[in-house]
């Protein structure tokens, strides 16, 4: 993992159910913890692009339901602003689950497009990504 190299935006909750744009076997996972966060006292913390997540699958294949992975978010509704001024925002949110905490992706193939910043942070996530934005 490697350092932001953007002023992301946090735009996503503890608690959000957020779908996977990966074909490992989760269609929707749930928010339940924030990895490697910092945070005022009693702040319910928050994340955005390229940050990892604790997540708890909600819907999806039946050997995948009610498992905890780790995921990386890789795409976000809530705009943000890159070093050289540039604004971005996506259509819509999306994960990609891990098979462990290094940032290995269990799934192969990547549908849409992948945020510049998560790739640059995730080498193992940016191979397997068809189009990096």
């Amino acid at each position: 993992m490697q350092a932001h190299k953007a002023r992301v935006t946090k735009g996503l909750q503890l608690g959000s159910w957020i779908p996977t744009c990966d074909n490992s076997g989760a269609n929707i996972i749930k928010i339940t913890s924030i990895k490697k966060t910092k945070t005022s006292q009693r702040r319910i913390p928050s994340c955005g692009v390229g940050d990892m997540i604790m997540a708890a699958v909600k819907k999806g294949k039946p050997e995948m339901r009610k498992q905890v992975v780790f995921a990386i978010i890789v795409r976000q509704r809530k705009e943000y602003r890159r070093l050289d001024g540039m604004r971005i925002k996506f259509e819509d949110n999306a994960a990609v689950v891990l098979k462990d905490d290094k940032g290995n992706p269990k799934g192969t193939i990547l549908k849409g497009p992948i945020a510049k910043e998560a790739a640059a942070r995730w080498p193992a996530v940016s191979k397997i990504a068809s189009i990096i934005i």
